[in-house]
């Protein structure tokens, strides 16, 4: 009431007040003003590697082309084991802004205070053991195609708290429920949505990885470099104030593409990969998104952990995470 009061008193100013909390579902639930034509509501996720980096207004790699984009990249950052020993900490304001500090003890700590006050909060949850087990078997399938049941019953619990469970988790931005673009060309297409956590130090942490050569030698490898990509797309985007438009394509024959992009009016097929040396087989899934969806696709990417940019067939290009 006060800062609505406050407000119409100097319609004429904007940026009056910068408001800031750790989540918003409760206060807007306690809320009376709804401060409506008022206010705009940004949500912050934990920080972009661009952002760690000092590079927050670096376009994304589609949005820029040539000398430009050059200019813009700015240095490139770790590789190697240094990359990802970042993955491991993750991208919390706290780890980012403290490298000394225990990046294992922090998630614990995070994570049992999470438990305990937002998701109480916001579900009745009787079994915390349960639950706890849920978030790591959600961990285990990161970057899968989510089977709600197969979860539940390999869990012992029933199908609606699942639902109930990850609900909690989108809503508190824990994670990202990747969903397939759907267009009518004649294809029958997967449905099934992807989960992902939205830091991957999170993901790491819950996956009970502490070093960061098993991190990258392990079964997990894919599943964090895809959850890097994607996060890193979507903080990019969320963070100027923009609703991500970002989804994955797979056809029932098996073609796929591990991210799309609307950007313009536009979809850019984006693919990656784990490898240092991509080759132009990596861009088959791009192709076969290219020549279904026309002109309403762009050139493509391939992400990779490596260092080159290289142009893999017409219209895909090779670029390492840096240059995302």
């Amino acid at each position: 009431m006060y800062i609505k009061e406050r407000i119409d008193a100097h319609r004429q100013k904007t940026g009056q007040y910068l408001l800031t909390g750790s989540q918003n579902i409760l206060l807007s639930e306690r809320v009376t003003e709804s401060l409506a034509g008022r206010a705009a509501i940004l949500r912050l996720l934990p920080l972009s590697f661009r952002e760690a980096a000092g590079q927050s207004t670096k376009p994304l790699c589609w949005e820029k082309s040539g000398a430009k984009r050059a200019a813009e990249l700015g240095p490139a950052g770790p590789s190697g084991k240094a990359l990802w020993k970042a993955f491991l900490r993750g991208s919390y304001p706290e780890l980012v802004a403290y490298p000394d500090r225990d990046a294992a003890l922090w998630h614990a700590s995070y994570m049992q205070t999470y438990i305990e006050r937002d998701v109480r909060s916001l579900r009745q949850v009787g079994d915390l053991s349960s639950f706890q087990s849920f978030l790591k078997m959600l961990a285990a399938r990161s970057g899968q195609l989510l089977n709600l049941a197969d979860l539940g019953r390999d869990l012992g619990t029933a199908l609606n708290t699942i639902k109930a469970w990850l609900s909690v988790l989108e809503a508190t931005h824990q994670v990202v429920i990747l969903r397939t673009y759907y267009a009518n060309t004649g294809k029958r297409l997967v449905k099934t949505p992807k989960v992902y956590f939205t830091d991957v130090g999170t993901l790491c942490y819950l996956s009970g990885l502490k070093d960061p050569e098993h991190a990258e030698a392990g079964p997990m490898a894919g599943a964090i470099w895809e959850t890097v990509v994607l996060s890193e797309i979507i903080k990019t985007l969320l963070h100027r104030g923009e609703e991500p438009g970002v989804y994955f394509w797979r056809t029932s024959a098996g073609s796929e593409v591990d991210i799309v992009v609307e950007s313009r009016g536009k979809l850019v097929p984006v693919e990656v990969k784990l490898s240092e040396t991509p080759n132009p087989r990596m861009a088959k899934g791009i192709q076969s998104f290219q020549e279904d969806m026309g002109g309403k696709a762009t050139d493509g990417y391939v992400v990779h952990p490596g260092k080159i940019r290289l142009p893999l067939v017409p219209g895909t290009t090779a670029v390492p995470f840096w240059e995302l």
